[in-house]
């Protein structure tokens, strides 16, 4: 870049020194020539120090013309020294506040020296202000493109961020609840080996596919996409797949329209649906005191498919008021046009989940 920059100068300094040397109109050849190299320096710091070179070019330039003035002769500039108009537009494009509001002040002051010197040569100033004003203005709009576009592309890594820490949460924290409540349960019960070897073998499993979801999960935040497995997004296949013997008991009831309604839904929304199931099957294993039996059903309704989530335990989940396993599960119903509620029902506590069916989708959008 700072290359670039020495050749563009050395460029702009052979252009100024042969025009000198070819133009007879001017009158003042080689102080033109002077000003002109004096100022071309400021190129290399234009965007570093906008403010300092815009007050160098105008004093330099303003100091020109006022001696031009003085001795009765009328100033004038080499074409080579239209290349300065970048120093304008760096200004606008990567100055301060500050530096733009005080170098916008040098330049006005700079075209009403000129139009001073050049004894009311209005045509001319309203040139200078039209050309000096047009590189301002391409770096203010150069300037708002990219700030909107870093703006965007932050929000952009806000989502996967907040897409991330849903799927950290859902998977990895299903797997765990899985592994203490097999631990609890072996615990609670008399001593058998036969028990005992299926609740560690449970356990070992649960840790295994919790430990592949997390390196996955750790592969994508490093970047590190393409080395990360590539897994079929999840369905209804894995929604049938949350059934468990327990304890407690996890039973999976889909009716024969809910299949077809759920194959028909977009990746995308049956990964969602599934994501949901999973967690407030995690929930009830977590917080359902005294929880035997957890009931996901998926059935098809006017407003859409319908998954629901309850559980015969005594106590609601708490994470329905200060965690974030509901606000992660009303967040992908809402990214599917659907709603979300959970609360406490007659026997247990209830996930119950609407979203648009495929069928829906292609008549609103009609």
């Amino acid at each position: 870049m700072r290359a670039r920059r020495r050749a563009r100068r050395a460029v702009a300094t052979a252009v100024a020194v042969a025009e000198t040397l070819v133009r007879s109109d001017l009158v003042w050849p080689v102080p033109s020539l002077i000003v002109t190299l004096a100022v071309l320096p400021g190129l290399l710091w234009r965007r570093t120090h906008p403010l300092v070179v815009v007050a160098g070019m105008t004093a330099i330039s303003s100091g020109y013309e006022i001696t031009a003035w003085a001795a009765g002769e009328r100033a004038s500039a080499l074409g080579a020294v239209a290349v300065m108009l970048l120093v304008p537009y760096a200004l606008f494009r990567w100055g301060s506040g500050f530096a733009r509001m005080l170098g916008g002040a040098l330049l006005g002051l700079g075209v009403v020296v000129s139009l001073a010197a050049s004894g009311g040569d209005w045509i001319g100033a309203a040139a200078a202000v039209v050309i000096v004003g047009g590189a301002c203005l391409v770096g203010v709009i150069r300037r708002q493109r990219v700030d909107a576009h870093a703006a965007a592309r932050e929000r952009e890594r806000g989502r996967e961020r907040e897409e991330l820490a849903r799927d950290l949460h859902d998977t990895v924290a299903h797997h765990v609840s899985a592994i203490a409540i097999r631990a609890q349960a072996a615990q609670a019960l008399p001593p058998d080996v036969e028990r005992s070897t299926t609740a560690f073998g449970a356990i070992e499993r649960e840790a295994r596919e919790a430990l592949a979801e997390m390196r996955s999960l750790v592969r994508v935040l490093r970047g590190d996409e393409a080395s990360a497995p590539l897994q079929p997004i999840a369905g209804l296949d894995e929604i049938e797949a949350l059934a468990a013997p327990g304890p407690p008991v996890v039973q999976v009831r889909a009716a024969s329209a809910a299949r077809v309604a759920v194959s028909q839904m977009p990746q995308m929304a049956q990964n969602a649906l599934f994501r949901i199931a999973q967690e407030a099957v995690a929930n009830a294993r977590r917080h359902a005191s005294g929880a035997t039996r957890v009931v996901v059903e998926l059935a098809v309704s006017a407003a859409g498919v319908e998954l629901r989530v309850t559980d015969d335990g005594s106590a609601a989940p708490s994470g329905a008021s200060g965690g974030y396993g509901i606000t992660g599960m009303t967040e992908r119903a809402s990214m599917l046009g659907g709603r979300l509620h959970a609360g406490q029902g007659e026997s247990g506590w209830i996930v119950s989940a609407v979203v648009p069916s495929a069928r829906d989708e292609r008549n609103a959008s009609s």
